[in-house]
């Protein structure tokens, strides 16, 4: 269709302007037309048409994109995608109205960053910061069983407050709805700069490629250049089924090491070693204090050839499976939050929620535990130099980590939190729900036997609000501990 002039109308919207002319659709934002009595309805929001181009000369992916975004969008709900609002067929004019969000996209938000300014200290935690938001962003749809498998900076946008809204699912895949793509297209479907390995040998609908993809970005904002380059046939996208990337830090020095450990996990060859959901990654970006460096964030040089070689004979026998329900994937692999004491604690209720955590943990394989405690902001208002925030916080940071060292936690990452706040169940609920937390773990009265009868009611504030299951774990010690608890 040819581009349309501001005051054209179809199905009661009237074109306002172009926004963007690309090769796959027009983009304008619309109003709704007068009516015959010569009023107009206000929009809630500023909204936005996407037309599909559909020439003769334009490809039948073109269409199948039309019909998979039109499938898709209004199902999704949540602030990282645009409202939707209608949609017209195919057989008359195909269109859809969803909201106009306002910022910029990624793609803008990159040609303003310089990698030099990492000498400043603050350019790694700003790609940090972005990552973490469009980590939270994939993770909403992941839960509503989409996955993007189409993101690059074009189809991130980023709000002025900062928040990340996902644009273009054209070639995404509800696992309740037909794969259309994978139906009408027999070849692999993505952005060849961003699209995983497993898409390069179509399997489509597993969240951790949109991890991939996610890492592909993070690449290049910390160094500015693409991983694999812009690979232009399908032999040269199938080199990352077995290939690494240059290692970060040796294209940019100045990249921390718990950047580079971050990007690298993501962008691993075989998906089962990426981060497991994005929650994981979105936590890890917003704690990069607390990831665990590993040879993979020093390296300089990169994999070597015999490796390569280990990774293609292994890729080239491998047979690749059909991906799982997304919601189920992430739901196995949860993050577990254990809210901890800060005082007036038994060692019978230390020893109640350690066994409760260690058995959550073992039936979970690569679920990652959040070690939180709330303490009063009166607690770090002293002018004793021994009270200081920075020395409270540590000290109840080496409680909570001595704490946890009679766990098994081979095959879990594990952090630390201390949060301030007045309100202990509110603070305990908030985190959960910004850190996408699978399950919360604590006492049936956590603040202290001398203080139960004052704050009992905590733990069923936090039972009755928080965004997953909550486990509330009475003391239970076994007798032949008895004694040596007393003795303490």
């Amino acid at each position: 269709m040819k581009l349309l002039n501001p005051g054209h109308v179809i199905d009661g919207f009237e074109i306002q302007a172009c926004l963007h002319a690309g090769g796959m659709a027009h983009i304008y934002t619309v109003q709704y037309a007068l009516s015959e009595d010569g009023t107009r309805r206000e929009s809630e929001f500023p909204m936005a048409m996407k037309i599909p181009r559909m020439t003769a000369g334009d490809g039948a992916e073109n269409i199948v994109s039309f019909e998979v975004e039109h499938q898709i969008l209004p199902a999704l709900s949540g602030s990282h995608v645009p409202r939707f609002v209608a949609a017209g067929d195919l057989s008359r004019t195909p269109y859809l109205v969803m909201e106009y969000v306002q910022g910029s996209t990624l793609e803008t938000w990159r040609e303003n960053f310089h990698k030099e300014s990492f000498q400043a200290g603050l350019h790694d935690r700003a790609i940090a910061r972005v990552g973490a938001e469009l980590a939270h962003a994939a993770h909403s749809l992941h839960k509503q069983n989409v996955c993007h498998l189409d993101l690059k900076p074009a189809n991130v946008l980023i709000r002025p407050n900062g928040k990340v809204v996902l644009l273009d699912f054209g070639l995404s895949c509800h696992a309740h709805y037909p794969d259309l793509l994978a139906e009408e297209m027999r070849k692999a479907v993505g952005s060849p700069a961003w699209i995983a390995p497993e898409q390069v040998v179509g399997v489509r609908g597993d969240p951790r490629s949109d991890i991939f993809a996610i890492g592909v970005m993070l690449y290049e904002l910390a160094t500015g250049e693409l991983p694999f380059g812009e690979p232009a046939t399908a032999g040269g996208m199938r080199q990352r089924l077995w290939m690494d990337p240059v290692p970060p830090r040796k294209r940019n020095p100045q990249v921390p090491e718990w950047l580079q450990e971050v990007i690298l996990k993501c962008l691993h060859p075989e998906a089962a070693k990426r981060y497991p959901s994005a929650a994981h990654l979105a936590m890890d970006l917003g704690n990069p204090d607390q990831i665990r460096i590993t040879e993979r964030g020093q390296q300089i040089k990169g994999t070597g050839f015999k490796e390569h070689f280990k990774r293609w004979l292994k890729a080239a026998g491998m047979h690749y499976q059909p991906s799982p329900l997304p919601s189920k994937q992430i739901k196995e692999v949860p993050i577990l939050m254990v809210a901890l004491p800060h005082a007036d604690v038994s060692d019978a209720t230390w020893y109640s929620l350690r066994e409760a955590v260690d058995r959550s943990l073992g039936i979970r394989p690569g679920a990652r535990l959040a070690c939180v405690t709330v303490i009063s902001p009166n607690d770090t208002s002293s002018t004793d130099s021994s009270k200081s925030e920075s020395s409270v916080h540590r000290m109840h940071l080496a409680r909570m980590q001595q704490w946890s060292q009679g766990l098994d936690l081979h095959d879990h990452q594990v952090s630390f939190h201390v949060l301030e706040a007045s309100d202990v169940a509110h603070a305990l609920v908030t985190y959960a729900k910004s850190n996408e937390v699978g399950m919360v773990i604590m006492g049936a009265a956590t603040h202290g036997l001398q203080m139960q009868r004052f704050v009992a009611t905590v733990p069923i504030k936090v039972a009755m609000n928080a965004p997953c299951t909550v486990i509330l774990v009475k003391q239970d010690v076994p007798f032949e501990f008895l004694g040596t608890l007393n003795d303490k």
